[in-house]
């Protein structure tokens, strides 16, 4: 008992003055309040996401929402602008119908791919057909000529249209083993099939467009149930579309069977010509050291098979949120707070490089930038990105974030510079101290990550609503710390890929004009 109270005694007054430390500081406080008590995250998420939709590079939908944000940077007392950093193939899609009209009529769940052209005004309607497993690549220019006319089939047939965790749950361990067995086989021959024509997957449909083939059908299945992912088109005059799995599955069959299916395409896309991309910046001005940078980092642009809401949405609207707090409870900081919302993450980094490119006055003077992409589950792990220092400065910063935030959050320091991934890479590779706030999973890769399914419905306010408190007190203890902070480099381990010495990455220059024929 003598030994027990003592220590209970000691953790109490811990415990106490933690919990005094954090009630003394009134911003901390208030940001906490203001995020709990007035969230904006919802009508954001509604507006950018319900309202304007997906955000493809060279859309007028990413043009609309640049606008919408600069608009709302402004209604908040912020200033905010969009910057041209460069100009994409313009594209905007239209409505996209496909159909199997033969040998009875249904309606197909798919999609015309990104930057697809249009069909004729009465649509495209031909027979299936499978990529053939030809001998060689003479065999398949042999081959060629019977596309002419045809939509191709070129993706695999999937065994399974159930994820592997619903095969774990009801399956005997024998028919689950067989069943992956059966598609590793199925894949690497595919593979096969693929390489023997002489292409690959981009120069593939390509080919097939020079011999005549009325249109690509492809399904790029997530491992999910009724999730594809949906990329770009690699055709310049004919169609590609992307066909749910379940209904490509029933095509493919149908083909092998001798049923000589027939589906009708009606896309009526617009391409636009090269249009101007843009980055949307809000800034604080600083008031002691308004040459010194705390940024905020969220890719705006997204792809296009649903709104784009886990990739990246949620990052887009905490960082929106968190920029709303700091200009209502913290607006006069000792350190310009800045925030970059990026154009064309997806096809390259290369909103946030051109910026880094455009900017060096900015990019030498960051105290540190926090940058979130990686879908709608609350912070889960931050690494010090190879900053020797970086402990020393950041423990600082969560110690002041509360402890129910903190506790789901593993760090890693010094860590290893990210090479990408995602726009925090493009600052780091420049030797600013520059950090991914990474979140937990939510099957985020599989279920949402660039799939026909990510919307807002797939949103978990209550993380994204932390994420946010988060951001907002690490920039305010970003900004107001009296150090600046060190951008010393770790001495970088041996790779376990290749056995030598890691090396720091090197900027890489953004495409400034793409998309192009």
């Amino acid at each position: 008992m003598k030994k027990t109270l003592p220590y209970l005694f000691i953790l109490l007054l811990l415990s106490s003055s933690l919990s005094f430390a954090q009630e003394r500081n009134p911003v901390v406080e208030n940001i906490i309040k203001e995020a709990n008590e007035n969230s904006q995250l919802e009508i954001l998420g509604h507006e950018l996401l319900d309202v304007i939709g997906p955000r493809l590079v060279g859309t007028p939908q990413m043009q609309q929402a640049h606008d919408w944000a600069v608009n709302k940077y402004k209604g908040w007392g912020i200033t905010a602008r969009n910057e041209q950093w460069g100009e994409w193939r313009g594209w905007q899609r239209g409505i996209t119908h496909v159909d199997m009209v033969h040998p009875r009529v249904r309606t197909l769940e798919a999609m015309q791919l990104a930057w697809s052209p249009a069909t004729p005004r009465r649509g495209v309607t031909a027979e299936l057909i499978i990529l053939p497993d030809v001998q060689d690549s003479a065999a398949f220019q042999r081959w060629l000529p019977s596309a002419k006319g045809k939509l191709v089939m070129i993706s695999m047939y999937q065994p399974t249209g159930r994820p592997d965790y619903n095969w774990e749950k009801f399956a005997t361990p024998e028919s689950f083993e067989k069943m992956k067995q059966e598609r590793e086989a199925q894949e690497q021959a595919w593979r096969e099939r693929i390489s023997k024509t002489g292409y690959n997957i981009r120069t593939l449909p390509q080919a097939l467009e020079r011999a005549g083939a009325a249109g690509i059908v492809t399904s790029n299945w997530s491992r999910g149930f009724g999730v594809n992912k949906i990329f770009g088109a690699y055709t310049n005059k004919i169609p590609s579309i992307d066909v749910a799995l379940e209904d490509y599955g029933m095509l493919y069959r149908m083909v092998e069977h001798g049923d000589k299916p027939q589906i009708k395409i009606q896309a009526e896309s617009k391409n636009l010509g090269n249009v101007p991309t843009f980055n949307t910046i809000a800034e604080i001005r600083g008031t002691e050291k308004p040459e010194e940078y705390v940024m905020l980092s969220a890719h705006f642009d997204s792809w296009d098979g649903a709104t784009g809401a886990t990739d990246n949405g949620t990052g887009t609207i905490m960082m929106m949120e968190a920029m709303r707090i700091l200009q209502k409870v913290y607006p006069n900081p000792k350190r310009t707070i800045l925030v970059g919302h990026w154009g064309s993450e997806e096809q390259g980094l290369n909103g946030s490089r051109s910026f880094v490119e455009d900017h060096p006055e900015i990019v030498q003077n960051i105290q540190a930038l926090f940058n979130q992409d990686n879908g709608t589950g609350r912070v889960v792990n931050i690494s010090g990105q190879g900053f020797l220092h970086a402990y020393d400065y950041l423990g600082r910063w969560l110690s002041a974030v509360p402890r129910e935030i903190t506790s789901e959050i593993e760090t890693s320091f010094p860590g290893t510079p990210g090479g990408g991934g995602s726009d925090y890479a493009s600052f780091v590779a420049a030797g600013a101290p520059a950090f991914s706030l990474s979140s937990l999973s939510w099957d985020y890769g599989t279920y949402t990550w660039h799939t026909n399914r990510d919307t807002y419905d797939k949103i978990v306010f209550d993380d994204v609503r932390n994420n946010a408190i988060l951001a907002a007190i690490l920039v305010y203890m970003a900004s107001e710390d009296p150090e600046t902070t060190s951008r010393e480099r770790s001495v970088l381990p041996l790779s376990p890929r290749t056995g030598e010495q890691m090396v720091w990455p090197t900027p890489r220059p953004a495409t400034r004009k793409g998309g192009q024929d």
